[in-house]
């Protein structure tokens, strides 16, 4: 056997290499386009179920039927502390903001106070860079129980959330009080 017809058995030309390179992609793409937004996480939307089908045996005298029972009141949800403290720690930012979109510390303590955080327990970030310009945004915490309250004003938008609690048992990095 010669070398130029080793080489040419079943060898694929660039040409066709290429094809298949342009086919994978567009396969790809299609497949990405049809998945959509089932890839991104978030809520799964509630679909009503539909009732279940019920047999028509004979009732009894006195008996009730499933179609005739009361509906069932569904358990109060008990709220953390921590949630709690969110509600209300939201809403006294909110206020705060309302009135200034770059509160100082001295006023996020208040809030914090306001909102029912034990002053001992209060982190607060600083306001002034130590170049000595405005921070963008001021943030709170508190401790409640074994997680942190936190909240956020920048530029007159209010941020809630709750984190837990750092190793060393605060709830910001650093020495800020």
């Amino acid at each position: 056997m010669t070398l130029e017809k080793m080489t040419s058995r079943h060898q694929p030309t660039p040409r066709k290499r290429g094809l298949r390179a342009v086919g994978v992609s567009v396969l790809l793409v299609a497949s990405m386009a049809l998945s959509g937004c089932s890839l991104l996480p978030g809520e799964v939307p509630a679909t009503d179920a539909a009732p279940a089908a019920t047999s028509k045996a004979p009732v009894k005298d006195g008996a009730k039927t499933p179609e005739s029972k009361a509906p069932e009141e569904k358990p109060a949800v008990k709220v953390s502390a921590a949630e709690e403290m969110s509600g209300k720690l939201k809403a006294t930012l909110t206020t705060l903001a309302s009135t200034t979109k770059a509160p100082n510390r001295e006023q996020m303590m208040a809030a914090m106070l306001e909102a029912g955080a034990v002053k001992e327990k209060v982190e607060v970030s600083i306001d002034i860079t130590p170049t000595g310009l405005a921070v963008d945004a001021i943030e709170s915490a508190t401790l409640v129980g074994e997680e942190c309250v936190i909240g956020q004003v920048r530029g007159g938008n209010v941020a809630v959330t709750t984190l837990p609690v750092l190793a060393s048992g605060r709830c910001f990095v650093g020495d800020v009080h």
